[in-house]
């Protein structure tokens, strides 16, 4: 597994560098995301506001009593949102773009109060068709709860440069 490499901006002065280039990524490569996340009932009536998601079961606790649940649920396009951004620092921050999902599975409930984990794992990396500069690179993200238990899986495929492209730090 590669490892990352601070950049010198000047004699013994470092800046971090983040992401990966095409060539850093290999299959097989498993990258365990830090830090986790703990969900709040408070993020999740944020996102149900945001996202104009109406169901009474991530904000009305007393409706949630009286489903099979008996408590709000966190809504899941806020478990896949957070479980992609624990990814993003190890397989995508480089990224030209995001190319797609598939497979998005959400096997577990997620409850306020529960802690997210993620791990990726590279499943294909490949030259670009049409872009010689940069690869495609499809990663299996997996996202647990702090009883170990999966809570969201999918796969998702990004375009990223490759190291001659020169894309600048920030």
């Amino acid at each position: 597994m590669s490892k990352r490499q601070d950049l010198e901006i000047a004699p013994k002065h470092y800046k971090a560098s983040t992401g990966r280039y095409l060539e850093e990524f290999t299959v097989g490569d498993v990258y365990e995301h830090h830090p986790g996340r703990t969900v709040s009932q408070q993020d999740n009536a944020w996102f149900t506001l945001l996202t104009m998601n109406t169901h009474p079961l991530h904000f009305d606790e007393e409706y949630a009593k009286t489903t099979e649940f008996g408590r709000p649920l966190i809504a899941s396009p806020l478990t896949v949102a957070i479980v992609v951004g624990m990814s993003v620092s190890d397989v995508s921050e480089k990224a030209i773009a995001n190319l797609g999902w598939k497979e998005i599975k959400l096997p577990n409930p997620v409850f306020p109060g529960d802690t997210l984990y993620a791990k990726s794992e590279v499943i294909e990396v490949r030259e670009s068709k049409s872009r010689p500069n940069a690869g495609i690179v499809t990663v299996n993200t997996v996202g647990i709860n702090q009883d170990e238990v999966i809570v969201c899986e999918f796969e998702r495929s990004m375009l990223i440069p490759k190291k001659e492209m020169g894309t600048k730090e920030v």
